[in-house]
């Protein structure tokens, strides 16, 4: 399965209405708590507790996750909806029990080990396009990487939050990382993110504006907003839908798993260069399954082409909702692919670049889409090609509005 990604950040559900003040006191036992950060999760929405450990956040009507953090105690996440807020919120940090955790990320031995995987986490995290290459972090050492070689599993943990300056889209944005995780060719990676405007002169905010427009536009969000809208089509996305099929031409995982053991046996005595036309012997056979193995383990199949949105998108009681048949794949024609895209794996040959094409993995039906045009359980899909490519470099914070 090529480009398989999971991309996992929390997100909320902000509906555009009319504007709501939030107030609220955050504590550590009885005493009011100074300094803490309380932020809405993915927005340029937050700010700090005052000397009374006082907070006050002007936030457009819907639903969300308002996050209180503060170092060295537990993050809260509390789901909040504007409809049912008719009092001051109250929230009670508990101290963090990461004792363990904390002497591990004190031992971290900043090497030539901890650099190359530092590098590995830049590409699968802030990503390899274009925008990628102005995305910095602040303070890589706070990170600590955990390898294991048996199961080829790399793990991220960082001790603070990531302070990270994206100078092409104009934010300064904190991130805390909850999980990272790569496992074989699987990322998945889960936070909580604060924008913040970097300052510049009009010149430089134009340039941002401009840039952050570029972004949104062919991302999944812009997929979405355009779905809820019924402009799809109008806007430059092409839906068709594939079923995904096991290879028949490629061995079951039993019969590859037999295929090694007896290679492995006889490894000494074999002639890799040998073509094998008609296999005579056990090893012959062996070798030729082994052979069949690089085969992809799937096969697509596209069966219906520019489906309507009344097929993908199902409304419920005023609720909207993604529900369609197999897998989605979207064609972006509005923009064609990056050359880092084209030459992604290690032995990719230069091509002429073609329109953005993604997929869309469902592994959960129906699934909510919020007014904002975002899913309100991410992990109820995941995507491949070109929206894989695109990691947190191109991300914008939710309350990003492109006519701005």
């Amino acid at each position: 399965m090529k480009d398989c990604i999971y991309i996992i950040v929390l997100f909320f559900s902000l509906q555009i209405s009319s504007q709501i003040t939030i107030k609220g006191t955050v504590f550590e036992k009885s005493d009011p708590l100074e300094g803490a950060d309380v932020y809405f999760n993915n927005t340029m929405l937050g700010t700090t507790t005052n000397f009374n450990g006082e907070f006050s956040i002007k936030v457009k009507e819907g639903q969300y996750d308002l996050i209180v953090s503060y170092l060295g105690y537990k993050k809260i996440n509390y789901t909040l909806n504007t409809s049912n807020y008719t009092k001051p919120l109250v929230f009670n940090l508990k101290q963090e029990n990461n004792t363990l955790d904390e002497i591990i990320i004190r031992k971290t031995v900043y090497n030539d080990e901890w650099k190359y995987n530092l590098s590995t986490f830049k590409k699968e995290f802030i990503g390899r396009t274009e925008i990628a290459k102005d995305c910095e972090i602040l303070n890589p050492k706070v990170l600590h990487f955990t390898y294991n070689s048996k199961k080829n599993i790399l793990t991220a943990v960082a001790k603070k939050p990531l302070e990270i300056k994206h100078k092409s889209l104009g934010y300064k944005i904190i991130f805390e990382l909850e999980k990272f995780v790569i496992n074989n060719k699987t990322v998945t990676y889960l936070g909580y993110s604060r924008y913040q405007n970097l300052k510049g002169s009009n010149r430089k905010k134009r340039k941002w504006q401009q840039k952050r427009l570029e972004t949104y536009n062919g991302s999944f969000t812009h997929f979405y907003q355009s779905l809820l809208k019924g402009t799809t089509y109008l806007d430059g996305f092409l839906m068709h839908q594939f079923e995904r099929v096991l290879n028949p031409d490629r061995p079951s995982e039993s019969v590859i798993k037999k295929a090694r053991e007896l290679v492995k046996l006889h490894r000494n005595k074999i002639n890799f260069l040998k073509k094998i036309e008609i296999p005579k012997t056990p090893l012959d056979s062996a070798l030729v399954t082994l052979k069949k193995a690089r085969l992809p383990k799937f096969k697509d199949y596209l069966y219906k082409s520019k489906v309507p949105i009344k097929d993908i998108l199902k409304f419920k009681n005023g609720v909207s909702y993604l529900n369609f048949k197999n897998n989605l794949s979207i064609v972006y024609t509005k923009e064609l692919e990056e050359e880092g895209y084209i030459l992604r794996a290690a032995f990719s040959k230069p091509r002429k670049a073609l329109p953005q094409t993604s997929s869309i993995i469902p592994l959960k039906l129906p699934t909510i889409i919020d007014k904002n045009g975002t899913l309100i359980n991410p992990l109820n899909v995941f995507y491949e090609g070109y929206w894989s490519y695109e990691k947190f470099a191109n991300s914008l914070p939710l309350d990003y509005d492109p006519k701005i």
